[in-house]
């Protein structure tokens, strides 16, 4: 596979055409450089992620809450994501599962890798070739926090604040 770079998330954005990346950036900053890997993910996939780095349940679960109860009803946990390569602007993933019957991997989008991978707090690796190609230094980013990303914050601050008693009749 080639040299892989241990990456965390950094948060999800949107861009200058409003469109939600996710923003990935070596763990090891020294080694690997100062640079933020940007994924263009849907929205759906930008909440869900969001939910999982932020730690904040949603009221009713998300599908990668469902998948993530299923892997654990069958034994399965997620034991890493790793996005492999970039092929015409489009980005693979593969998803590692240790599960009773040894390691499965399966190919997955990153956001849908990554959503599952932050609930199970997998490490996340990519390709050294893929920040290569497509890896920006982090000054160069230009992207605003994403109107989900206020939202998520905006629910943890009602789940902090909320009293029982105001929802009795």
């Amino acid at each position: 596979m080639g040299l892989m770079i241990r990456v965390r998330v950094v948060g999800v954005a949107l861009d200058p055409a409003q469109q939600h990346v996710i923003l990935l950036s070596p763990l090891d900053a020294e080694a690997d450089g100062e640079r933020v890997l940007p994924v263009w993910i849907g929205p759906q996939e930008a909440m869900s992620i969001l939910v999982a780095v932020e730690n904040t349940p949603p009221p009713r679960p998300l599908a990668h809450d469902v998948m993530t109860a299923i892997l654990g009803e069958l034994s399965a946990t997620v034991a890493r994501v790793e996005i492999t390569h970039l092929d015409d602007g489009t980005f693979y993933a593969r998803l590692v599962l240790d599960t009773p019957r040894g390691q499965r991997s399966f190919d997955a989008r990153p956001s849908d890798a990554i959503a599952l991978g932050a609930r199970a707090d997998a490490p996340i690796w990519v390709a050294e070739a893929v920040f290569a190609e497509a890896g920006v230094p982090a000054d160069d980013v230009d992207v605003q926090p994403s109107p989900e990303e206020e939202r998520v914050r905006e629910f943890r601050r009602f789940l902090d604040d909320v009293d029982p008693d105001d929802f009795q009749g």
